[in-house]
């Protein structure tokens, strides 16, 4: 067999295989199988020549990898190419892009995280699941990644990790307002389920906004006269002099009010979240 006709046979093989998914419309299969038709003809091909073909579409793909430029821009195109088919609900045709980027670049978080958005789409929660967590893996702070996975976990009743997400990703951008009513939302789904959200104390202690307000509050000279008095003294405030007022649990609850007073003031927004985390459940949660 020529090498012309193995070029023939392989390229016949690859559009049959074109035609064995569902990318392609109504008007591109036809004009395939009638392509398939003519290079079968022009070539003189029979059954018994596609056992000798080669697969194009892997050559192709070695042919980018050994050079990883090429691959990163071939991803990117194929990443962009899904975006549009995504803009269009073309849901099964932008999986299949996000798929190939994501062969050609599996470092990339983005990908993973686009394709997670497109699972969600199709109702594959759990494939979602699984793209936005290997998303975080290449790239813990990407706050996107982190509301996707919320939007999945909601979708398979998983709220108590749901809130996590959402709860992450708004400290990661805390001016995006679709994170912060979507994990309103989720305190409102627990509440009326009776439960209750775990205080994240770990992401608490990540909070951008909680850390300036904690070096705000340490700059300032009252703050820094109160603690000063509770270190050397034990004592509480009185009259606004440290080290005066009755010592032990009286100290440490003055230190307490000063404390939450100078929060309310600085950012009631910020309290309020904190509020939500450890409050009880229920329509009416006592304010404390």
């Amino acid at each position: 067999m020529s090498d012309i006709k193995i070029v023939a046979v392989s390229i016949v093989n690859f559009l049959k295989k074109q035609l064995e998914g569902d990318s392609l419309s109504v008007d591109s299969r036809e004009s395939v199988e009638v392509g398939v038709q003519c290079i079968e003809t022009a070539f003189e091909l029979g059954p018994e020549d596609a056992a000798k073909s080669v697969d194009l579409l892997q050559l192709v793909r070695q042919s980018l990898n050994t050079n990883p430029q090429s691959a990163r821009a071939e991803a990117e195109r194929l990443k962009n190419e899904g975006n549009e088919f995504m803009k269009s609900d073309r849901h099964k045709e932008a999986l299949e892009k996000y798929t190939r980027a994501i062969e050609l670049d599996y470092s990339n978080p983005v990908y993973f995280c686009n394709r997670a958005a497109v699972h969600f789409k199709l109702g594959e929660h759990e494939a979602a699941v699984a793209d936005c967590t290997a998303a975080l893996g290449l790239q813990p702070d990407y706050a996107k990644a982190h509301s996707r996975l919320g939007l999945a976990l909601t979708a398979l009743d998983r709220h108590r990790e749901a809130r996590a997400a959402y709860a992450r990703a708004l400290q990661l951008e805390p001016d995006n307002e679709t994170y912060r009513q979507n994990l309103a939302l989720t305190d409102e789904q627990l509440a009326q389920r009776g439960e209750r959200a775990q205080l994240d104390l770990g992401g608490l202690l990540q909070n951008p906004a909680l850390l300036n307000m904690a070096t705000e509050m340490l700059s300032d000279p009252n703050m820094q006269n109160l603690i000063s008095g509770l270190m050397t003294t034990g004592g509480g405030v009185a009259n606004g002099v440290p080290g005066t007022g009755p010592g032990g649990m009286n100290a440490l609850l003055e230190a307490g009010q000063a404390l939450a007073q100078h929060m309310q003031s600085a950012n009631p927004e910020l309290v309020e979240q904190l509020r939500r985390q450890v409050r009880p459940p229920g329509p009416n949660p006592p304010q404390q």
